[in-house]
């Protein structure tokens, strides 16, 4: 007997089962991740807690963050990724599917063994590819922080740093 089941159903069922891991469906290949440990969460929880709208900025950007969330992408493969953090300028609609609104930017905490995962193609480059204004990567194990922007090298910097990002929040990576 075949059983087929599609990839975004897949993904919910092993998040719904609480399996050790973390799912993501990006240019037609699965890819999975074991679920971040403590130096992960915990620095994930310090960037998120930093985030502010600029002051005087005039953009207007709520920045609302939301954690481990799964993002319905436009490609051809409708790829499904899950940045730590996305960040968005209004409030997201309460959703128990990927969201199909793409983050103003994305923070990517780089966990032990999974380098290529934020650092390579399907990183930052997907990313901007589909509309995220700013991609954010930081290895909290050395300090090094990546910030791209679409048309922009990548800026290699060092925590602790506060990056303004163009929708009008700030972020710390410390």
């Amino acid at each position: 007997m075949t059983i087929s089941i599609d990839i975004a159903e897949l993904i919910a069922q092993t998040d719904a089962s609480k399996a050790p891991v973390r799912l993501e469906y990006v240019r037609g290949h699965a890819k999975w991740e074991a679920s971040p440990a403590s130096r992960h969460q915990k620095a994930l929880q310090r960037i998120e807690r930093s985030l502010h709208p600029i002051p005087g900025h005039p953009g207007g950007c709520g920045c609302f963050a939301l954690a481990d969330t799964l993002i319905r992408f436009g490609d051809p493969d409708r790829s499904i990724k899950r940045p730590d953090l996305a960040i968005f300028c209004s409030e997201p609609p309460d959703s128990d599917e990927a969201l199909e609104i793409i983050p103003a930017a994305v923070v990517e905490v780089i966990s032990l063994g999974y380098e290529e995962k934020d650092l390579g193609p399907d990183g930052a480059p997907f990313y901007l590819a589909y509309g995220v204004q700013d991609v954010v990567i930081t290895d909290p194990r050395n300090g090094q922080v990546y910030h791209e922007r679409p048309g922009c090298p990548r800026r290699m910097l060092t925590a602790p740093v506060s990056i303004d990002l163009a929708c009008g929040c700030r972020v710390t990576v410390e």
